[in-house]
């Protein structure tokens, strides 16, 4: 099994981090930090865009944890941009067979807030084929996920 986990934080090493820990336990993982990559805004043709980089990935890896901090009450703006990108490039479907888990975590987050998070990454995980592994707000609820 290959196992990916694409972090949102800007601190690699922080919270986030930890969850993907958890996460997966004493599997082995790659981890990719969006914060390295430069990923365009929706409908933005710069030159350098790295998203294809970080869809291939994606595209290796047969489970996929994407984490990120709760920032201005909702999912970090490098995990948020990446998701937008999607649409487009990334047929329906694309990712079948694959198992995504959500790491979403913060500074005492309002319950409204994880529902939130939780409905735009499960439907993410639906429109693209994904498996729903489900979400995990602290280490526990990490750690009883089933990778």
């Amino acid at each position: 099994m290959k196992a990916l986990f694409i972090n949102g934080s800007p601190n690699p090493n922080g919270n986030t981090a930890r969850l993907a820990k958890a996460l997966f336990g004493d599997t082995p993982y790659t981890v990719l930090n969006l914060t390295d990559y430069r990923i365009n805004a929706y409908g933005q043709t710069l030159p350098g865009d790295e998203l294809d980089e970080v869809i291939a990935q994606m595209k290796e890896a047969d489970v996929v944890a994407i984490g990120s901090p709760v920032y201005w009450h909702n999912i970090c703006g490098s995990v948020r941009n990446m998701l937008d990108r999607f649409y487009g490039p990334v047929p329906a479907g694309s990712m079948s067979g694959k198992t995504l888990y959500f790491l979403f975590q913060g500074a005492a987050p309002e319950d409204w807030m994880l529902r939130a998070g939780e409905y735009t990454m499960s439907r993410f995980a639906q429109m693209y084929g994904f498996r729903w592994g489900g979400m995990a707000v602290t280490e526990s609820d990490a750690r009883s996920l089933s990778v």
